[in-house]
């Protein structure tokens, strides 16, 4: 009989392990000695001493699943407690159920890690959601379409939540794709439509600018291109293949009408200059005549001057009022020597300036007598009343006597 620290070889050949549960037999060894016997199923045990740490390895290093874990630590149990290996099956079994612990472990983890995931997936497809729902009514056209667009890429990236969130989920993003396009294309066919219509509104101010080309009706005419310059802007935009070419017929049909307008009021301008540079010259003829000293010969100088003033055209509008104030200088001082002469001459004036004389001289006298009288019966106060007054008519007497000198007298 042959043995070891966990089994033995009675001498019929079987082979026993012994276990916790007392020995069990193992198997029937009829081919060799004892040794041989119990080397062989010392191997068989080395075996599941392998299996078992190979399994616990893939169990620690790598994905495998816990229901594939678990099959293969039930096979392996299964081994271990048909008693077929001498061993200690204590300390498989032992290992075994360690290694159940560890999926368990490792399943647990997993579950709340997958939970983790799930719920920073709802939340980051629910950020989504929100954001293309917010986009949805935006009009910033093209940076939401792109966002939509880059939205939808984030979505396929993201790992899948149960199918009734999902969907759900999945409904209301792409609702709201959905909306922000059919609005972006009621915009667009708004917009092609304002364009049509802004293309027929400037075909319509093209003719007429070019209508208008040719005219010689230079204030009326440019006035009207103001105008149609404002319905062109007012407008809007046309389509862009139409507007570049819609705007060069109208522009182009502007400058031929004020080019040749330029070119005329050019030559009007050097017209204007030359008659400015001749009214100036008589402006000043006209000035020699002041002061008046001889008023019939000065009122004929200044007929004559006036005579040819008239006869020259328009003067720039800018210099008008000071060439005109020139003339209108020596008008004024013609008028005033006029008026002049026509007080000095005029028997009328003349009578009532002498009468007028008269009566203040005879006040003035009178109240010199009335002065001298009080003073000679010693009232001052009256009599310094009276010279008061005296030298207030005194004042308007010296006034009537320079009148009463202008008439001659």
């Amino acid at each position: 009989m042959s043995s070891d620290p966990w089994g033995r070889v009675d001498e019929t050949g079987t082979v026993y392990v012994r276990t916790a549960d007392g020995e069990k037999v193992v198997g029937s060894w009829q081919a060799g000695s004892p040794e041989e016997a119990l080397a062989y199923f010392e191997r068989k045990y080395e075996g599941l001493v392998v299996e078992i740490g190979l399994l616990e390895k893939r169990v620690k290093t790598t994905d495998l699943s816990a229901k594939d874990a678990l099959a293969a630590v039930e096979h392996l149990r299964e081994q271990v407690d048909a008693h077929h290996a001498v061993g200690d099956l204590e300390a498989l079994r032992a290992r075994l159920d360690k290694l159940v612990a560890l999926v368990e472990t490792r399943r647990e983890e997993r579950r709340a890690q997958r939970a983790k995931q799930s719920d920073e997936a709802r939340g980051a497809k629910e950020a989504l959601v929100a954001e293309a729902e917010e986009l949805a009514a935006s009009d910033q056209w093209r940076a939401a379409g792109e966002r939509l667009r880059s939205l939808v890429d984030t979505w396929k990236g993201l790992p899948r939540l149960d199918r009734k969130s999902d969907d759900e989920l999945w409904h209301r993003f792409s609702h709201a794709r959905s909306a922000f396009s059919k609005r972006r294309k009621q915009h667009f066919a708004q917009l092609d439509a304002q364009r049509e219509e802004a293309r027929r509104t400037k075909e319509r101010l093209v003719g007429e600018a070019e209508a208008l080309s040719k005219s010689t009706d230079w204030g009326p005419t440019a006035a009207r291109y103001r105008d149609l310059m404002s319905e062109w802007k007012a407008a809007g935009r046309a389509q862009r293949e139409h507007e570049d070419d819609l705007w060069n017929r109208f522009r182009g049909a502007q400058d031929v009408f004020f080019a040749a307008r330029s070119s005329v009021f050019a030559e009007r301008d050097a017209e204007q200059t030359e008659n400015l540079k001749l009214k100036e010259e008589l402006a000043g003829e006209a000035e020699k005549l002041l002061p008046v000293t001889d008023l019939k010969a000065a009122r004929a100088a200044f007929r004559s001057v006036n005579e040819r003033w008239e006869a020259i055209g328009h003067v720039p509008r800018d210099a008008r009022p000071k060439v005109e104030g020139r003339m209108h200088a020596v008008e004024r001082a013609l008028q005033e020597a006029e008026e002049t002469e026509w007080r000095r001459t005029n028997p009328e004036a003349r009578a009532r300036a002498a009468g007028l004389t008269g009566q203040l001289q005879a006040a003035v006298d009178k109240l010199r007598s009335q002065i001298e009288q009080a003073r000679a019966q010693g009232n001052n106060a009256k009599a310094d009343k009276l010279a008061r007054e005296l030298e207030g008519r005194q004042a308007l007497l010296d006034q009537a006597l320079k009148g009463l000198h202008e008439f001659g007298g």
